[in-house]
């Protein structure tokens, strides 16, 4: 990070103490379970990353719980319970999804906040079948591959202060919605919302301002890694998921359960060359200058730096 920027930057140790008095509320079975495919989150770095994390959290949902209670007030109105909404961003295999996990688990533990609802806009992708007629079947995880318009509207009707909205479901098995199937949010005080381009910024089209889904947010996260480093990786959680999710029957990429090792490693990186690394080029890396906190991982999958923006 340049020092002139507007980031403040910790080496790991120093934003450790950051933790302050935290407690540590998971288990090594509860890291366990809300590791991803080819993590290597342990203990040691949910205490040492991921506690310092929650507790600015649970500092910036009390100022702003705190604000909403203010201006109530200041309206003669009864208060309106508005949820929190917390944007985590990065690449696909840089560990994002489990990152929106840990914070979960972390942030409902806090007495204040505890009804924690987290949304990945995996399920805001349009079905394949519309996929398909769009001719967008290679493109998906690209902007013009979601709902947004379905996404702004939860998110809208969230901020508004409506008790329940529901969310599509998508499977990473069958590779696509699931016809009849719905996540149902019930009066949440914090909304984390996971995914690859939460972080793009507003723009105007023929005149008239676009609102994006980081328009929402109050605070956001960035899982950040050299690129070389996040293209291994996808290899590497390729080749997991070969010997696992692809030999289902269900699985939309079982044919790639068939391929021999070195057919396996030239099919994953002409997918990342294709797909994924194009889409961290053109979307993802220009939204990294854009979130309050961003994680900064290197060689052993590990937070190595945390940088914090200035306010």
């Amino acid at each position: 990070m340049n020092p002139q920027s507007r980031y403040r930057s910790f080496d790991r140790d120093t934003w450790a103490g950051l933790r302050a008095s935290t407690p540590l509320t998971l288990s090594e079975a509860d890291v366990a379970d809300l590791r991803g495919i080819n993590d290597r989150l342990d203990l040691h770095e949910v205490e040492e990353v991921y506690l310092p994390v929650s507790r600015l959290m649970n500092l910036r949902v009390s100022a702003s719980q705190a604000l909403f209670r203010a201006t109530d007030t200041f309206l003669g109105a009864p208060a309106v319970k508005v949820p929190y909404l917390l944007g985590v961003a990065g690449s696909v295999a840089v560990g994002k999804s489990t990152t929106a996990r840990v914070l979960a688990a972390l942030l409902k533990r806090w007495p204040d906040h505890p009804k924690v609802a987290l949304i990945t806009t995996d399920n805001f992708l349009h079905p394949n079948a519309v996929l398909a007629e769009r001719g967008l079947m290679e493109r998906q995880g690209f902007p013009e591959s979601y709902d947004r318009a379905a996404l702004i509207d939860v998110l809208s009707r969230l901020k508004s202060g409506e008790p329940s909205v529901t969310t599509p479901v998508y499977s990473h098995v069958s590779y696509d919605i699931v016809p009849d199937e719905s996540q149902v949010i019930c009066d949440p005080d914090i909304v984390i919302v996971e995914g690859l381009n939460v972080l793009q910024a507003p723009m105007v089209e023929r005149g008239t301002p676009v609102v994006f889904v980081s328009d929402f947010f109050d605070s956001s996260l960035y899982v950040d890694a050299p690129e070389d480093l996040v293209e291994q990786w996808y290899v590497e959680r390729f080749f997991k998921l070969r010997e696992t999710v692809f030999q289902t029957s269900d699985s939309y990429f079982t044919t790639y359960a068939r391929l021999d090792e070195a057919e396996a490693e030239a099919t994953a990186r002409r997918i990342w060359r294709t797909v994924n690394g194009a889409n961290l080029a053109e979307n993802i890396l220009p939204t990294r200058e854009r979130p309050d906190v961003i994680l900064e991982k290197g060689r052993a999958h590990r937070v190595e730096r945390v940088h914090l923006r200035r306010l």
